[in-house]
């Protein structure tokens, strides 16, 4: 009871910094899940937290389970999901075609700034390194994640295969799509000799499929890749977006000691330590590394022209460029010293500025236009 009491707090903050809240009649959200595993194993950790989420909003809240990325994708882009969990590049998906939005940022429970994006073998593949993959004479077979993932596709895609003009169609004997978990599962049981994975579902294969993990070898590994986003749809009433964003900064952060350690480890179980704010601007890197992939495409594309390949490659680059300031702009923004301000009253675990915090974060995520 007092842990709703101090979320009631935080959330009457917020809605006084607001002035007049648009209310609307919702009673029910359905909060989308990315599909990184098989559905039985994400209900097992997602569960405990959407149960937590709707004793500490009021909402009845069900989780949305697709068979890929692009399914949860597309029930946000016709509403039949107001809330997910995406990695950065199924997030700036939902940003273009779905009226995302991201406003809350995991944080990995062992503190590290975010994750990692892997090429695996088993143990004793005769595949040492990336070169070894990149001989492109058809004898592997190889496994990439969901079109639609940032670890599994989009940074293997850009870092490897178009950053040396590689289609990896030509290059493999099989090619298929599958997701994280299956991708650890098919290497380990010698289904596939590579595919890609992460550093945060291999830790979970510690836990779901330990001895599948001892039979995992990394080969490559990628730059820092940060860490997942919370999307909701920017159309959400004000004052859902209020206590949602209340609740989901102030769970296993705001409350008694004892209200603290079992809302940590329900997060635990997903592999976090609590929320972190964030906004759309986490998505630039994402979007600089989409746009470099596809000019690296387009020059290894012989059927173009030097002069179709200009044409092509010019608005990119533009592109780019602005993307670069934009990501100069926030990191000198209001918004950035306020997260900063947050994690220091976060460390201090200071109560009572978090609770001020956390109105006010709440306050401008309720604000946001909704075209």
């Amino acid at each position: 009871m007092r842990k709703l009491a101090l979320i009631g707090t935080v959330l009457a903050v917020a809605t006084g910094l607001t002035g007049t809240v648009a209310r609307d009649q919702t009673t029910e959200l359905n909060f989308g899940i990315i599909a990184t595993e098989a559905s039985t194993n994400l209900k097992t950790v997602w569960e405990p937290f959407l149960a937590a989420m709707a004793k500490g909003t009021g909402y009845k809240i069900n989780g949305f389970y697709a068979s890929d990325y692009a399914g949860v994708i597309e029930a946000m882009r016709f509403g039949k999901v107001q809330v997910a969990w995406f990695g950065n590049k199924s997030a700036m998906e939902a940003v273009n075609r779905s009226k995302g939005e991201l406003f809350a940022q995991s944080v990995d429970a062992d503190g590290n700034p975010g994750y990692w994006s892997h090429l695996i073998v088993y143990k004793d593949s005769p595949i040492k390194n990336l070169d070894d993959v990149l001989k492109c004479d058809k004898s592997i077979d190889f496994s990439i994640g969901d079109p639609n993932s940032t670890s599994g596709f989009l940074v293997p895609t850009s870092y490897i295969f178009a950053a040396k003009n590689i289609d990896p169609k030509q290059c493999f004997k099989t090619l298929r799509n599958a997701s994280h978990e299956a991708n650890g599962m098919a290497v380990a049981n010698k289904q596939v000799a590579v595919a890609t994975n992460n550093s945060e579902n291999l830790r979970r294969l510690e836990v779901t499929a330990p001895e599948a993990r001892k039979n995992i070898r990394i080969i490559w590994t990628s730059p820092l890749i940060p860490s997942d986003p919370l999307v909701w749809r920017k159309d959400l009433a004000s004052d859902v977006k209020g206590k949602l964003y209340t609740w989901i900064m102030s769970y296993g952060r705001v409350g008694t000691p004892e209200e603290m350690a079992t809302a940590r480890k329900v997060m635990a179980g997903l592999q976090w330590a609590p929320f972190n704010p964030t906004n759309d601007n986490q998505l630039l890197p994402i979007r600089v590394l989409e746009a470099n992939k596809s000019i690296m495409k387009i020059k290894g594309d012989d059927k173009l022209s030097a002069e179709e390949k200009a044409a092509k490659i010019a608005p990119l680059q533009a592109d780019i460029k602005k993307y670069q300031a934009e990501a100069d702009k926030a990191d000198t923004s209001a918004f950035k010293k306020q997260v900063t301000l947050f994690a220091e009253a976060d460390k201090a675990n200071d109560q009572a500025k978090l609770k001020k915090l956390i109105g006010e974060f709440a306050a401008n995520a309720s604000n946001t236009p909704t075209n």
